[in-house]
C-alpha cells in the first residue's frame, strides 16, 4: 500500500484483534474470501435500479451477482423475494416504514431499555420524528419473559400497522406465534429484526419467524451471520409487499447499491448453506450457556436469568458495584473487548451504565469450546472483582493472548 499512515492503521487493528478476545455480540471475523469479494473491482461500478432494470450500461456482471445473493438468501430463510442493497440494518427497518406506513401510523416494538433497537422507536432517530412508535416491554426482567397480554393490550389499543419482533440487547427467546395472533387480530403487518440471530436462524440453531407465519425479516448480513458489513430484507411471500420494499429502498432511500459488498453477501450466503455453518451455530449457543453457568455460579445477575441465544446481558454495577463503562474499560486493557449496556430500569445514564453486554459469535469463529468459554468468563469475573490490581490484569492479559494466539482467527470457513 503506497499510503503508509493507512496501511499502519490497517496492520495495528490486525494485531489488536489478532492477540485479544472479541466478545461484543454484534461483532465477528469474516472469512478470507469474503475480504475479496468486499474488496473486489466490483466497487468501481453504478447500478442504479434492480437486475435487468438498471439505469447504467454494462451490468452483465452486476446483474449476475445482485441474482446470486437473492437466490442463495432466499433458499437460506426459507421465503420467495429479497431485497440485498440494503447498507445495513438501520436503512432496511426505515425503507420497511417507508415502504408500508404513512407518516403518522404506529408501530409496535420492544422498549430500548428492555432491550430493543434505536431504530424500533428510539426519539432520538428519524424514524420517531415520522411515525409514531408504542412499546411493549418484559414482564419480570428477571426471566426475561416478554409481557404478551399487555403487548396485546397495547395492539388493541393503538391499532398499529406493523409488529415489530426483535431486538439488540435481549437474551431470551420470542414467541414469534403469539405475535402473529396478535397481529391477525388487529390487521398489522408482522416484521422481525433479526439483526443479531440471523446466523442462527440459518443455521437451524433458533427458530426461523417465516415458520410462524411472519411477514417480512430484516437483518444486517454481518453479526452471526458472519458476512460483510449490510443489510438485507426478506418478504415470505407476499409479492406486493416485496414491491414496495424494492421502491422504498430505490429510489426512496439509496441510490446505488454497493456491489463489492453485494458480492461479499454473495459469498457469506454460500458459506451459511454448508453444513459446517449449522455446527457453528449451534457452538455459539453452547458456548454462551457455558459463559452463562460461570456467571450464575459467581451469583452475578443476568437480565433474562441467563441466555437462549448467543448474548448475555449482566448487571455488574448491582452485583459488583462496578459500572459498565469502568468494566468495558478495564477489561478493553486485558484484552477482552465487550461494550457496557444499560438495563432495565437502569438509574444510571446510557453513557455510564449498570450492564455490561457480551456474546460468544466472534470466539466461536475461533474455534472456542465451551471449556475455553467458561475459562474466559472465570477471566472476566477475576478481572472486574480485581479491577485496581496491576498484577491480577497483567495475568490475565498474559493468559488471553495465549488464548488467542492457540486460535488464531481463520482464514477460512468452509
Amino acid at each position: 500500500m503506497q499510503d503508509k499512515k493507512v496501511e499502519k492503521l490497517i496492520k495495528s487493528e490486525a494485531k489488536r484483534q489478532a492477540e485479544g478476545l472479541e466478545l461484543i455480540p454484534s461483532e465477528n471475523y469474516v472469512s478470507e474470501d469474503v475480504l475479496k469479494a468486499n474488496g473486489s473491482i466490483f466497487t468501481n461500478k453504478y447500478s442504479e435500479g434492480y437486475p435487468g432494470r438498471r439505469y447504467y450500461g454494462g451490468q452483465e456482471f452486476t446483474d449476475q451477482v445482485e441474482r446470486l445473493a437473492i437466490e442463495r438468501v432466499c433458499k437460506l430463510f426459507n421465503c420467495k423475494f429479497a431485497n440485498v442493497q440494503p447498507h445495513s440494518g438501520a436503512p432496511a427497518n426505515l425503507a420497511v416504514y417507508a415502504a408500508l406506513l404513512q407518516p403518522g401510523d404506529t408501530v409496535l416494538g420492544m422498549d430500548l431499555s428492555h432491550g430493543g433497537h434505536l431504530t424500533h422507536g428510539h426519539p432520538m432517530t428519524l424514524p420517531a420524528k415520522i411515525y409514531k412508535f408504542v412499546t411493549y416491554k418484559m414482564k419480570d426482567p428477571d426471566t426475561g419473559e416478554i409481557d404478551y397480554e399487555d403487548l396485546r393490550r397495547v395492539a388493541l389499543l393503538t391499532k398499529p400497522k406493523i409488529i415489530l419482533a426483535g431486538f439488540s440487547a435481549y437474551p431470551r427467546t420470542l414467541d414469534y406465534k403469539k405475535f402473529v395472533e396478535i397481529a391477525h387480530e388487529v390487521g398489522a403487518v408482522t416484521m422481525a429484526d433479526m439483526a443479531h440471530i440471523a446466523g442462527l436462524i440459518a443455521g437451524k440453531a433458533l427458530r426461523n419467524p417465516f415458520d410462524d407465519g411472519f411477514d417480512i425479516i430484516t437483518s444486517t448480513t454481518h453479526k452471526t451471520l458472519r458476512g460483510p458489513r449490510g443489510g438485507i430484507i426478506l418478504t415470505r411471500e407476499n409479492e406486493e409487499i416485496a414491491k414496495k420494499i424494492d421502491k422504498a429502498i430505490f429510489p426512496g432511500i439509496q441510490g446505488g447499491p454497493h456491489m463489492h459488498i453485494i458480492a461479499a453477501k454473495a459469498v457469506a450466503f454460500g458459506e451459511a448453506s454448508t453444513p459446517k455453518f449449522k455446527i457453528y451455530a449451534k457452538q455459539i449457543l453452547k458456548n454462551a450457556k457455558a459463559m452463562e453457568q460461570v456467571f450464575k455460579k459467581n451469583n452475578i445477575r443476568m437480565i433474562g436469568g441467563g441466555t437462549d441465544n448467543h448474548l448475555i446481558l449482566a448487571d455488574v454495577f448491582g452485583s459488583l458495584g462496578v459500572t459498565g463503562k469502568e468494566a468495558q474499560t478495564v477489561l478493553d486493557e486485558v484484552g477482552i473487548t465487550l461494550n457496557m449496556n444499560s438495563i432495565a430500569g437502569d438509574t444510571r445514564k446510557p453513557l455510564d451504565p449498570s450492564g455490561i453486554r457480551f456474546g460468544t459469535p466472534a470466539i466461536t469463529t475461533r474455534r472456542f469450546k465451551e471449556k475455553e468459554c467458561k475459562r474466559v468468563a472465570e477471566l472476566m469475573i477475576l478481572t472486574l472483582k480485581n479491577k485496581n490490581d496491576k498484577k491480577v490484569k497483567e495475568a490475565v492479559h498474559k493468559e488471553i493472548k495465549k488464548l488467542a494466539k492457540k486460535f488464531p482467527i481463520p482464514k477460512k470457513f468452509v
